[in-house]
């Protein structure tokens, strides 16, 4: 009897001491996302240097890429879960079968901060908008520059017939064209617009005005959301700690800027990064607005349902 109170006692201790023991920490979750050399990263930068995905129990491994085109290929692919893109780009993955989700915006344009400019070479005479009708703007065809290009015009009182555009895929190429006067008018992005501004060159428009139209988005794989829901959840919270840091001193980050290539070192000194928004999705309007314009270009068949293919069920 003794014996058996005995064992009883001892399998209790061992009991309580197991419950006391603290809980072995979750395996932390990996996930990686393709990265271009532009403004819009600067959060995943941010978040990586201050340890925000470690403190989210978060792996984030950083896929540099040279192109856009690179980025499809690696999201296609399954070698990267998501992505800083547009929602064009959304779109087109979508067309056939959801397999790509928008989970928040990554850069939208501000008062003061635009992310696409159409720049006049300094040797055309164009001064403003309207001087832009029929004159060959050179853009990458098919993408948002693109489609910001046209909107801008449209919103200036130019219509479609007067808009003219030319494929210059390569932004260096567009660059070199505009300052050397072959080219009249490109668009160019975010910090790279400046670049050719003190080249010579003269913004007639940007889309400060309009962000509606040239916002960047988080993406993530369908299967990834699905497989992975809190690690993208953590993501997020970390990207929102990130941009709270960089709102609230820009100036803090300007190395990452540099380090990576993301500023050309002639602007280092006078470049301010942008304000980044809080969390939010793109809106329904927004959607159907460039999805109509993709229709419209024979880039899509047939409209993408907008619920699909963009969600705020991860937002901190």
């Amino acid at each position: 009897m003794h014996k058996t109170k005995y064992l009883s006692i001892l399998f209790l201790i061992a009991l309580l001491s197991t419950a006391c023991q603290p809980a072995a920490p979750a395996e932390k979750a990996v996930l990686k996302i393709a990265v271009l050399p532009i403004i819009d990263t600067l959060p995943l930068y941010v978040a990586q240097q201050e340890a925000l995905f470690e403190k989210n129990n978060l792996e984030v491994v950083l896929v540099p890429v040279a192109s856009a085109p690179e980025r499809v290929q690696l999201v296609a692919s399954a070698q990267v879960d998501g992505a800083i893109n547009e929602i064009l780009s959304v779109m087109l993955f979508n067309k056939d079968e959801i397999q790509m989700q928008a989970v928040r915006y990554a850069l939208r344009p501000s008062p003061g901060y635009g992310h696409f400019f159409i720049i006049a070479s300094g040797q055309s005479g164009i001064t403003t908008p309207t001087d832009l009708a029929n004159v060959e703007i050179g853009v990458s065809q098919g993408t948002v520059i693109e489609y910001v290009t046209e909107r801008l015009l449209q919103a200036q009182g130019l219509e479609q017939d007067q808009i003219a555009t030319i494929a210059v895929p390569k932004i260096p190429d567009r660059m070199a064209l505009l300052g050397s006067g072959e080219l009249q008018a490109g668009t160019l992005p975010d910090p790279l617009g400046a670049l050719a501004v003190q080249s010579g060159g003269k913004i007639i428009l940007d889309d400060s005005q309009h962000p509606q139209y040239g916002f960047s988005v988080y993406s993530f794989r369908a299967d990834v959301i699905e497989s992975q829901p809190e690690a993208v959840r953590s993501f997020l919270s970390s990207i929102e700690e990130a941009v709270d840091l960089i709102n609230a001193d820009p100036s803090k980050y300007s190395d990452i800027l540099s380090d990576n290539k993301i500023v050309p070192p002639p602007l280092m000194e006078t470049y301010q990064a942008p304000p980044f928004p809080a969390a939010g999705i793109p809106t329904e309007a927004e959607w159907q607005d460039a999805m109509s314009w993709a229709i419209e270009k024979g880039m899509l068949p047939a409209e993408v349902a907008y619920k699909d293919s963009v969600t705020p069920d991860f937002l901190p």
